[in-house]
């Protein structure tokens, strides 16, 4: 319905029908009511089943089949969102979430939002935004020097940061920057020989982005990892891997290395990979989307070693680093093999700014033109927190992730698959205590009688994972190691305390009780 009232305060009073989008006052009414609104959400968030009960095509049930013709209050809007778009979320913030990994959000965060969508510049080059391109320099460069990168990565040698949405992003740009540099090399002609490698255990954007990219499918290696090397690319496997390449009269192009990888938190060694691939001129990218914030703390700095030979390197900060999403930090050893490969230059860009070569032109780092000024979330973040709490921030999760694999040692009928890293905890019902339960009514008996194969063993842990889901008091997702069927606790959320892990803790053990039909579980 309309609201004459709102309509009013946002309308020319010689012109009626005109609505005024960025009246101050207005903005000011409705700036305090959504934030009242979003505190009010974080306060409750607890309250919330994490993970949303809604069945597919649910919204379209719930609101009109046509947008409005006419203004409707904050009012009403902030009504519908409460009553039909929070059943809907899955929520990320929770204390209780645990899933994939985490998305910290903070208060810096979100003020960094406000003021550059409150600004709402768009950044592309110097010009259009000095401010937005300098900021991202000065905190780029800061973060730069927290990891203790090389200076080669920073403004101050060759290189330097700039801030994309996702790794995905990171990953495809680099890959470009690797394949034009090798077609200058070779020719245009011999794209098709080009070769992209990575690790059974690396992110399936690597493989998105070879897509993009033009790499023929038939060239994508993704290396077999042992447990005897902790799924980590073994620098020999990748060695084999190029000489046969080479032998086959294909051209080795690009390298994704990963510091904390999606199933289990691996960490590849990346100053022997990057040995390995020096000798056939392969662009070295390191992700280390979740795991990189951790390596501005002392003892996790050694995940990172060998950097410095690496050409690029990236992280998440919007996943472990309180920043908000979307924000990806991407380093480069050589900054004009990026933007050569990603330059366009048409006259309406053109300024004596630009000309000059005295300032960054951030288009030319990344896919879109468009872009953000994201740097004021990172900025205000490290203002606002410090690079010491930032770091105790980080200790606290990981400490929380000793208490849960703790806890889950303790009770010998499960077990922790991989030894835990960083804040992930991998773990299952160990066969031995499923060939030795009872079955009490699973779906993946079998004529009464457990079967103890590992197709048996998955089910009984894929059950497991959908109970402490569907529980609402919990949200934690799979991965998959050598076949077997793992759950991943990965804790991170800004909110998560150890009440909270304990909690979790002691969910699972209930349902594993459900299903294996036992009461003498070991209780904390």
């Amino acid at each position: 319905m309309m609201n004459t009232m709102n309509l009013n305060s946002q309308s020319d009073s010689a012109s009626p029908g005109i609505i005024k989008p960025l009246d101050p006052e207005e903005f000011k009414r409705q700036g305090y009511m959504m934030i009242d609104f979003v505190a009010d959400y974080i306060r409750n968030i607890g309250n919330y089943p994490v993970l949303s009960e809604v069945e597919p095509g649910y919204l379209r049930e719930k609101l009109p089949a046509s947008a409005p013709s006419g203004p409707e209050s904050i009012e009403s809007i902030l009504k519908d969102v409460q009553e039909h778009i929070i059943p809907g979320i899955t929520h990320w913030q929770s204390p209780n979430y645990y899933g994939y990994f985490p998305s910290s959000g903070s208060i810096a965060g979100f003020m960094g939002e406000i003021l550059s969508t409150g600004f709402n510049v768009v950044g592309f080059n110097w010009v259009s935004s000095p401010a937005a391109t300098e900021l991202e320099n000065v905190v780029m460069d800061w973060l730069g020097q927290e990891l203790k990168l090389p200076k080669t990565f920073l403004f101050e040698g060759h290189g330097g940061g700039v801030l994309l949405g996702t790794t995905c992003e990171a990953i495809l740009c680099t890959l470009v920057a690797a394949r034009e540099e090798k077609l200058t090399q070779f020719g245009r002609d011999n794209i098709g020989k080009l070769v992209v490698y990575g690790s059974d255990q690396t992110h399936s954007a690597l493989q998105k982005a070879a897509k993009v990219a033009g790499i023929d499918p038939r060239n994508f290696r993704l290396i077999k990892t042992k447990r005897s090397n902790s799924f980590a690319l073994s620098p020999d496997s990748l060695l084999s891997t190029i000489l046969l390449d080479v032998k086959n009269g294909l051209i080795p192009c690009f390298l994704c290395a990963t510091v904390g990888t999606t199933a289990m938190a691996t960490v590849d060694p990346v100053g022997p990979l990057c040995k390995v691939a020096k000798e056939y001129g392969i662009w070295v990218h390191v992700d280390a989307a979740y795991a990189g914030s951790a390596c501005i703390c002392p003892e996790f700095r050694y995940c990172i070693d060998g950097v410095e030979e690496a050409n690029s390197f990236s992280l998440n900060a919007h996943k472990w680093f309180l920043t908000n999403l979307a924000c990806c930090c991407l380093w480069v050893k050589d900054r004009k093999a990026l933007t050569k490969s990603l330059s366009e230059n048409p006259e309406f860009l053109r300024n004596k700014a630009s000309q000059s070569k005295k300032v960054v032109d951030y288009k030319d780092w990344q896919i879109p033109l468009s872009r953000k000024f994201n740097a004021l979330k990172l900025w205000l973040v490290l203002r606002s927190y410090g690079v010491e709490n930032l770091r105790n921030f980080l200790r606290n999760h990981v400490q929380m992730a000793k208490t849960f694999e703790g806890l889950m040692r303790l009770d010998k009928r499960f077990e922790v698959v991989v030894p835990r890293k960083f804040s992930l905890v991998c773990f299952r019902i160990s066969p031995t205590a499923i060939a030795s339960g009872l079955c009490n009514g699973s779906e993946a008996c079998y004529s009464g009688k457990l079967m103890n194969d590992d197709y048996r063993v998955n089910e009984i842990n894929r059950e497991l994972l959908d109970l402490v889901n569907s529980s609402g008091n919990a949200f934690m997702t799979h991965g998959e190691v050598e076949g077997a069927f793992v759950i991943r606790c990965a804790i991170g959320s800004t909110l998560t305390e150890e009440h909270h892990v304990i909690m979790a803790w002691r969910l699972v053990q209930e349902n594993a009780n459900l299903l294996l039909g036992k009461t003498n579980c070991t209780s904390i």
